[in-house]
């Protein structure tokens, strides 16, 4: 009798066990789908954020353009710092270079095979062996370059910005200042930008800068300034992109809880 009720016990265990083994990932995964941060689970964009963050938020609020839309458009523009011409220029928004500008010149880099990516410091490139490297002469850019004026523009010390954090930063800071001064105007040649700013100032002064931290308003902006002709990008998936890159990386939720919820970066980070 003892043996019997054991043996249906012990069923019953391994019915609960094998149960709880199909049952636990989705609940996970619901948990994930539910706040819907999926792209906090990335270092490198957790990386990227933390120096930005605060960034955007200085300048956002100094020029009246919403912070989290600054992040976003950064994030994919610049591929969250890792894209070549950002980590060479500091230019994480990819603004165009203007007639006193300097521009990133056209450059001969290499792919390299095995950690597949072009690479451009010099140190990299000698730890790997020739066959690794698949040399090409890369496209003009256009870009802005926020290296130091001594070396901007030309093919000198490539890998500047990643030996020198804090000067990075200052390009990262500049880069979203000509943004917000220079592109987004009243006085832009482009309707688009010339729009949007009509369409933040009525709104700050109607609600005051915490408008700047609220969802529909990000996405507004980012619909102003893009996928339309003359715009900040003309093809209409990039306001999409934009716009899923603040949702699935909680920026506006990140920046409020900053901001107004005088969190640290790694607990506003953590917050789903």
């Amino acid at each position: 009798m003892l043996t019997n009720r054991y043996f249906r016990r012990s069923i019953k265990v391994r019915q609960l066990l094998l149960l709880l083994f199909f049952i636990a990932p989705a609940v996970v995964m619901a948990s994930t789908a539910k706040s819907g941060y999926t792209y906090r689970k990335y270092q490198h964009v957790k990386a990227f954020y933390e120096d930005t963050t605060p960034l955007a938020i200085e300048v956002g609020l100094k020029y009246k353009v919403p912070p989290a839309a600054l992040l976003a458009i950064a994030g994919l523009e610049s591929g969250y710092g890792r894209g070549y011409v950002a980590q060479i220029t500091g230019n994480i928004l990819s603004l165009g270079a203007g007639k006193s500008d300097k521009e990133l010149p056209r450059l001969l880099l290499p792919y390299s095979k095995s950690n597949k990516k072009i690479l451009f410091d010099p140190k990299d490139i000698q730890k790997l062996p020739k066959d690794d490297l698949n040399y090409k002469l890369r496209s003009r850019s256009y870009k802005k370059d926020y290296r130091p004026e001594n070396i901007a523009g030309t093919k000198k010390e490539l890998a500047y910005f990643k030996y020198h954090q804090k000067e990075r930063l200052k390009a990262y800071k500049r880069s979203f200042e000509d943004f917000a001064k220079r592109w987004i105007t009243k006085e832009s040649r482009y309707k688009a930008f010339r729009e949007a700013r009509t369409y933040l100032d009525r709104e700050v002064k109607a609600h005051g800068d915490k408008i700047l931290f609220n969802m529909n308003i990000n996405k507004a902006f980012v619909r102003l300034i893009g996928g339309r002709p003359n715009s900040f990008n003309y093809r209409k998936s990039w306001s999409k992109k934009v716009i899923m890159v603040m949702k699935k990386t909680g920026l506006v939720p990140l920046m409020q809880d900053i901001h107004y919820n005088k969190k640290n970066f790694e607990d506003a980070w953590s917050t789903k």
